[in-house]
């Protein structure tokens, strides 16, 4: 207790009886005195500056010892004085003094000058210095130092970009050493009110501070990488960073909590058509991400995503984009055939399975087999096993979601995207359900009349030719290729007929292309070939190598055309066979424009006449043997009709044109391919 203050005489001292006087003053006269300066008073200041006694006297708490002598007071310890005296002196005076004292130190802190701001150098060394700790407290005891993250999160809001740069990377590399190999479901409120035992409440407070922390994390990520390719090189760089982190995290982490934020992070970057690294490597983590997907159930949610993004952003993306799904697993694993709507099953799946006879079990026995398939089903999900209904499943509804945009763009004609997407289709063939084929059949012959109009448009504008959009040669080539490919299952046999119109249209497009195609001079250059332009020429297929880098329908020219041949020349042994003048026709046509073929396109268009020679050489010998023959007329080799140009009434006189081509390997397979024509013959 504080001490009781003494009251204050105020009424002055009487020191002579009254009616006397001192010092000429009279007692009468020194009352009024008094009344009359008592206004001017300041009694409480004067209290105020009065002198305290600090120190205060505590009871001694030591009872006396008796001894020989008598009763002996026993003498305070140092260390209990010294405590004293601390206490004395921190608990000394009244309560309100301590108050207004307080007060005071408080207004002559905040009457202190600022302290000056540390320079940008030195914020990124002690930053360095603290991230450093924080992260190796955190590695070595993750259980235990879990509440150390939101000292991270405090450097992630620093208005110094060095070191939010800094703090998103510390975290990347702590957050993959620390994330389980599991998924960490949130608790409900019935679970915690459950009593658990002490381990298990520790792992189960690391696990939920965990999952907020990095919650939290990957909306720092979200934020920043609104910023990429922002005018502010700055902020770019920040987020530059957050999508190299969101891209790491993805294809270390997949399985881990807020997979579909950091998925929306590369959608999101994805979106805008502008071409920088960041969008190379939002690319290259989705092909990565779409290769190492066992399950399937992350390659699903980005599909739906980048789905849903073309069809807001009406199919106005870069054709990068579209390429991603040729890296999906399911073109290798995915054995049913599908369409945009249904899923056809394998005859070999049971769809409906037998009731089996129903056993007698006790109570007791099924109790007991409801815990074993318990402890199965977590052994299963333990080992991270991988069902094949499961993944069958998500590959089924991916290659849906696929079909579903690459048939929307098909239907609207998006120019920069049509070469993806025949590309795409001619290597989805074989998934596409039949009852599916008339449709696309139907949109790739309407592909190819537009195509055939553009290019005469062109032609008569040549001003207007080097600002084409579109390969239109490239374009028709993958539309025969994707409608051969479709007929390569051995399902589709019975539906060759009623296409055969369709096939017959493709297949004379084909020949009327040959000979505009063997004048082409990037025939052999495919979209990642180092070249300039040509100024004043149509070089719509030259590109930039940043631009090509992640191109997917690289291959040349000569190719496709290859491609497209072997499909109407070579066709499978399920399919009927080809009639001699169509062989004859083509064969003419292809040793006609070998003459002027560069010399690896001369070379593989021997090869494939060789192969023709070798598995239908007695059809197409009598080109070699006039005496064999019988037919009249003139050969017309740029008649719309194949069958039309009459091939028989002609002979083969290129050959001795390439027996003495420059190139000796030529000179050798004309060689071999009449030794071809003469064996077929015996």
């Amino acid at each position: 207790m504080a001490p009781i203050a003494k009251r204050r005489r105020i009424s002055p001292e009487v020191e002579s009886p009254p009616n006397t006087t001192k010092n000429g003053i009279s007692s009468e006269e020194k009352i009024e005195n008094f009344y009359r300066n008592a206004a001017g008073w300041d009694l409480e200041q004067d209290y105020e500056n009065r002198p305290r006694n600090l120190k205060k006297k505590k009871e001694e708490t030591r009872l006396p010892i008796k001894t020989s002598e008598g009763w002996v007071e026993q003498a305070p310890a140092v260390a209990e004085q010294k405590e004293e005296d601390a206490d004395s002196f921190l608990g000394s005076g009244d309560e309100d003094e301590a108050v207004d004292d307080d007060d005071q130190d408080v207004e002559e802190e905040e009457e202190e000058p600022e302290v000056p701001q540390v320079s940008p150098r030195e914020q990124i060394l002690q930053a360095k210095e603290e991230l450093a700790r924080v992260a190796s407290l955190i590695s070595e005891d993750p259980e235990e130092h879990i509440g150390q993250l939101k000292k991270l999160q405090v450097h992630a809001t620093s208005q110094n970009r060095t070191v939010v740069k800094l703090c998103m990377a510390t975290q990347l590399a702590i957050y993959r050493d620390i994330i389980p190999g599991y998924r960490i479901r949130p608790v409900s409120k019935e679970e915690l009110k459950q009593k658990l035992s002490k381990d298990v409440r520790k792992l189960r407070n690391f696990e939920q501070m965990l999952v907020g922390g990095y919650h939290e994390y990957v909306k720092s990520l979200t934020r920043a990488a609104k910023k990429s390719g922002d005018k502010d090189k700055e902020a770019a760089s920040v987020a530059a960073v957050a999508i190299s982190c969101a891209c790491t995290l993805l294809n270390t982490v997949p399985h881990f909590n807020f997979r579909g934020d950091l998925i929306n992070i590369l959608v999101g970057r994805l979106s805008i058509r502008q071409v920088n690294p960041d969008f190379h490597k939002s690319i290259e983590c989705l092909e990565t991400l779409f290769r190492d997907d066992e399950d399937g159930n992350a390659s699903r949610e980005a599909v739906d995503l980048l789905c849903k993004m073309m069809k807001s952003r009406n199919y106005n993306i870069h054709e990068s984009v579209l390429n991603t799904f040729l890296h999906l697993r399911l073109l290798s694993e995915f054995a049913h055939r599908s369409s945009s709507t249904r899923t056809d099953k394998s005859e070999d799946e049971p769809v409906v399975k037998k009731k089996q006879k129903r056993e007698f079990r006790t109570k007791k026995e099924r109790k007991r087999l409801r815990e074993v398939k318990d402890v199965e089903k977590e052994l299963r999900e333990a080992d991270a096993t991988v069902s094949h209904e499961e993944r069958d499943k998500n590959q089924s509804e991916m290659l849906k979601l696929v079909f579903v945009a690459y048939f929307r763009i098909l239907k609207q004609r998006v120019p920069q995207l049509m070469g993806a997407v025949l590309e795409g289709l001619a290597r989805y063939a074989h998934l596409i359900n039949q009852d599916f084929f008339g449709d696309i059949l139907e949109a790739l012959r309407e592909l190819v009349i537009s195509t055939e109009a553009a290019e005469q448009a062109l032609a008569e504008e040549d001003e207007d030719a080097s600002t084409a959009p579109r390969n239109i040669n490239r374009e028709s080539l993958l539309c025969i290729i994707t409608a051969f490919a479709l007929l390569q299952g051995q399902d589709v046999v019975k539906s060759v007929g009623s296409l055969h119109l369709d096939l017959e249209f493709f297949i004379t497009h084909l020949y009327k292309t040959l000979l505009p195609s063997s004048m082409n001079p990037d025939l052999e250059l495919s979209a990642k070939s180092l070249r300039l332009r040509d100024p004043d020429g149509n070089d719509d297929e030259a590109l930039l190598p940043q631009q090509a880098k992640h191109k997917i329908n690289v291959q040349t020219t000569t190719v496709l055309l290859l491609r497209s041949l072997s499909s109407v020349l070579l066709p499978p042994q399920n399919l009927r066979s080809v009639p001699p003048l169509r062989l004859a026709a083509f064969a003419k046509q292809l040793l006609t424009i070998s003459l002027q073929l560069p010399e690896k396109s001369c070379l593989a268009m021997m090869g494939l006449l060789q192969q023709v020679a070798k598995v239908q050489g007695k059809k197409i010998a009598a080109l070699w043997y006039t005496e064999e023959r019988k037919g009249d007329g003139v050969f017309n080799p740029l008649r719309e009709e194949v069958e039309g140009s009459n091939p028989f009434a002609t002979t083969i006189w290129e050959g001795e044109l390439l027996r003495h081509h420059f190139c000796p390997q030529v000179r050798e397979s004309i060689v071999a391919l009449e030794k071809g024509i003469v064996a077929s013959r015996s």
